[in-house]
């Protein structure tokens, strides 16, 4: 309740904070316009006022305004799609990349009236303002998906890749999420640049039943009232759509995740080894013909029987890791806890689990084991919130429900004490239903609580 009343108390003084600045330029507005005493060179702000009720009481006025804001949206859309086409090829293509950044940096410092006047002469009137919103818009579009799709967060990824997480399940699950706050800063930026685009367009080409011709013909009557008013519809209906557009762009992160979550195991249903599936095939891989860089490597042969546990041992920056990536490579999709901890920080602990988990994993299962794992956790609370013993677990828990024939754990006890390393030791030997067991460790302890006996020294 306090909150509550604190929240509304800011509120209010945000408001009326808001209310005086208004009323500080409408003042300054008024002052000018009495000095000026020509309403055809400035109109009072009553003056306007009066011509804004005019219009909005006008149904033309909403049709007209409509129809040019579907042109503009339109221009914009088209933007969208071919930025996003475009950048999706940059990312994955240097030479690509090279090849269209020229010409959007040309476009992009191109004056409008430049542009509308060639697209006049190569379109006409009545396609104009689309094309002049779509080739405005585009360049930012496109450098900010370009940013946005360099800066996902790789290691996170990789992650994902590895526990079958792919196609249009990342993309909910990780890239739309990571790119998110690029878009956003490019649609505040692009929504109100298109309505100018999209508007002057309309001005310089004289389309009929436009914003844009409405704006030319108070020019023309000096009608200076009229022209302000129109231009605050205009102000408005770009503030409106800016809005709309970023509220519907904030809610599609949650909306696209938890679309991802509640498809897990996509096209993935049973663990690839199992011993209820079948066996895990035997693994033969020549790691240190395909890690030249890891000394401690050279001539290894790894060999894994179906169902096999090998325990890797060293020093910290021997090797292990590399030599667990390199295996999990060849295994994917495999389950893995990796060194570093890999989580969606601002998702809960369940839906971490779940969003890879197999498909016959349901999320009673799921909380079940994570509660078994983590004692007296909220399932619900995001991981952030969470302690590094807890994030550890929570981890070793999506490692366990995900499918494939190998379980992969790469130093997996850091941060727990015995207790909590005997209880998951238990969970994981109780859970592993016959598929391999790789683990890379500098503790023989964490071999012999979880049975191993196979053990390569690095």
């Amino acid at each position: 309740m306090r909150a509550f009343a604190r929240h509304m108390t800011e509120r209010m003084k945000a408001v009326a904070a808001a209310g005086a600045v208004a009323a500080f330029w409408l003042a300054v507005w008024a002052l000018a316009a009495a000095l000026v005493a020509q309403p055809l060179i400035l109109p009072g702000p009553g003056a306007v006022a009066l011509a804004l009720l005019r219009l909005v009481c006008d149904a033309g006025t909403w049709a007209i305004l409509a129809g040019s804001g579907a042109r503009i949206l339109g221009g914009l859309a088209l933007a969208a799609v071919c930025g996003g086409l475009l950048a999706g090829i940059s990312s994955r293509s240097r030479a690509f990349a090279r090849l269209v950044a020229p010409a959007l940096s040309f476009v992009k410092a191109t004056p409008v009236a430049c542009v509308v006047v060639l697209l006049l002469i190569w379109l006409g009137s009545a396609r104009v303002s689309i094309a002049a919103v779509f080739l405005m818009a585009l360049p930012g579009v496109y450098f900010s998906l370009v940013e946005g799709l360099t800066q996902v967060d790789k290691p996170l990824e990789q992650m994902f890749r590895l526990h079958g997480v792919r196609g249009w399940r990342l993309f909910c699950a990780h890239t739309w999420r990571e790119v998110l706050p690029f878009v956003l800063s490019c649609a505040r930026a692009v929504i109100g640049m298109s309505w100018k685009a999209g508007v002057a367009a309309e001005l310089i080409g004289m389309a009929a039943g436009t914003v844009g011709e409405r704006i030319y013909q108070a020019k023309l009557l000096i009608e200076t009232a009229d022209l302000l008013a129109w231009t605050v519809l205009v102000v408005a209906a770009s503030w409106a759509c800016e809005r709309v557009l970023v509220w519907l762009l904030r809610a599609s992160g949650p909306v696209a995740w938890r679309t991802a979550v509640r498809a897990h195991g996509h096209g993935l249903r049973g663990r690839t080894g199992a011993a209820s599936d079948g066996a895990a095939a035997e693994l033969a891989l020549a790691v240190g013909d395909r890690a030249p860089w890891a000394p401690a490597l050279d001539g290894l042969v790894l060999n894994v029987p179906a169902g096999g546990r090998i325990c890797v041992m060293g020093a910290s920056g021997v090797g292990k890791s590399t030599l667990l990536s390199l295996t999990a490579g060849e295994c994917a999709p495999c389950s893995m806890v990796f060194q570093d901890t890999r989580l969606v920080e601002d998702a809960s602990a369940l839906d971490n689990v779940l969003v890879c988990a197999d498909a016959r994993v349901n999320a009673s299962s799921a909380a079940a084991l994570l509660r078994l794992l983590v004692p007296g956790i909220d399932v619900h609370a995001r991981v952030a919130e969470l302690s590094g013993g807890q994030r550890r677990r929570v981890e070793i828990a999506r490692a366990l429900l995900c499918p494939g024939g190998a379980v992969i754990l790469d130093e997996p006890f850091t941060g727990l004490d015995i207790a909590a390393r005997d209880a998951c030791t238990e969970v994981v030997l109780d859970l592993l239903d016959g598929r391999m067991l790789l683990l890379a460790t500098h503790d023989a302890a964490d071999a012999r609580a979880l049975n191993i006996s196979d053990i390569i020294t690095l």
